[in-house]
């Protein structure tokens, strides 16, 4: 930062400033923590349902007052440069922040959905490049996963690992990664998600049941992506923010750790169906759906009881269970991984995949990386020190970029089956 000028110099502090304000304000705002439903409605619903009287359980949620945090959040967005990258981004986050805000103040309400679409969307939007609509791309995976056998798979991949056992796996990988207890794993009784992730702590579900591949996904999508972007966010001096889970960058931050999971091989066709199976869920509930109809939905496609309330769960965060209305974060995670494949080929071909390695220095989106290219080559935002070991083999990610720009020129609509004799 020495090297810019003085007047440059004056903007940076200036947005280093608002950028403080901004965290302060937003820390108070735990959108997922404040939506998740009391622990042990589970049990008691799963008993109901087998004795044939469940009903759609109702969630009493505590009343929050953020006025004065998007009062604080207007005037930042207010004093930062809209022709500046860091005041863009301020501007963006700002108003992200302000949305989930309104959004905790409605819990139990209708009005959740109308903001959860705003800062997620909805299963009808279209993805990346003009593509099909997230919901379609969720029953093609759907489809593809009913289709196959399950007789394919072979027996490690159906044993179960219980969540203490895959605790001490997963420690003892991040130990191995760090040369050190950077990051611990823990058990918590009330995660609605399988697992979660923050800087120094991934959280996993008690009492539930992964299986091997689950222990390579954790390992990538939540250690690898989610804690690594925490971590290196904070060692951000001027966008301590970057270190935030903001709203605003869930798409690209579950598209990321999706995206690790299929390039690293450790996506299966089952973990396809359950994110496409949420974002089906998602859409039914929109469409009126309460919550016995979806948690049956999730039973048919052959989730165990206790799989199927917690997903079930997951679409009805802080909305009513009656039907009409939806958390809609799941829809990200497809729409996610289709925008960061995306851009992993577009920076091959435009010679910038230091840009997907620059990802990893916070929590940001697509976006935002572009704009804040400049800053990255004048010093002034820090590159990550921590990035997985994929992202560090640039010529095995190029060459796998390189082959995915290929062959998505083939179309396999045109192809018959004795074309490949062709081929040898």
């Amino acid at each position: 930062m020495s090297l810019l000028s003085p007047s440059l110099h004056a903007e940076i502090q200036h947005h280093a400033a608002l950028d403080a304000r901004m965290v302060r304000a937003a820390r108070g705002i735990k959108l997922l923590t404040m939506a998740s439903w009391p622990a042990g409605m589970e049990v008691q619903f799963l008993a109901d349902y087998a004795r044939g009287t469940a009903r759609p359980p109702t969630v009493i949620y505590p009343q929050y007052d953020f006025a004065d945090v998007r009062a604080e959040l207007d005037a930042i967005a207010a004093e930062a440069d809209p022709d500046h990258p860091l005041g863009e981004y301020l501007i963006d986050s700002s108003r992200s922040w302000g949305i989930a805000a309104q959004l905790v103040e409605s819990l139990g309400s209708p009005e959740v959905t109308g903001y959860s679409i705003q800062l997620f969307g909805q299963p009808d939007v279209a993805l990346p490049g003009q593509g099909p609509s997230t919901r379609e791309a969720a029953n093609h995976f759907i489809s593809i996963a009913d289709e196959l056998d399950r007789e394919l798979m072979s027996p490690a991949e159906t044993v179960q690992i219980s969540a203490t056992a895959l605790s001490l796996q997963l420690q003892r990988d991040l130990d191995d990664y760090f040369d050190g207890r950077v990051i611990e794993v823990v058990l918590d009784p009330e995660l609605i998600a399988k697992a979660a992730a923050g800087a120094t702590r991934i959280r996993l579900r008690s009492g539930a049941a992964f299986s091997d591949y689950d222990r390579h996904q954790l390992l990538q999508h939540e250690a690898f992506v989610h804690s690594l972007t925490a971590l290196n966010g904070r060692e951000q001096p001027v966008l301590p923010s970057l270190a935030l889970s903001s709203p605003r960058s869930t798409a690209t931050q579950e598209g990321l750790a999706t995206f690790a999971e299929q390039i690293t091989g450790s996506i299966d066709i089952g973990r396809m169906k359950r994110l496409s199976l949420r974002i089906d869920a998602v859409a039914m509930a929109l469409d009126g759906a309460d919550f016995i109809e979806v948690f049956r939905y999730f039973i048919d496609a052959g989730q165990s009881p206790e799989d199927s309330f917690a997903s079930a769960q997951r679409v009805y965060r802080g909305v009513p269970t009656s039907g009409g209305a939806a958390f809609t974060k799941d829809t990200v995670y497809l729409r996610g991984l289709v925008g960061v494949h995306t851009f992993f080929r577009w920076a091959l071909r435009q010679q910038k995949l230091h840009l997907c390695r620059w990802l990893f220095a916070g929590k940001m989106t697509l976006g935002d990386v572009q704009r804040f290219e400049p800053l990255f080559q004048d010093g002034v935002l820090a590159p990550p020190r921590w990035m997985p070991p994929w992202i560090t083999r640039a010529n095995g990610l190029a060459g796998m970029l390189a082959f995915s720009l290929f062959a998505n020129r083939i179309r396999l609509d045109q192809m018959a089956e004795g074309d490949f004799s062709e081929i040898g």
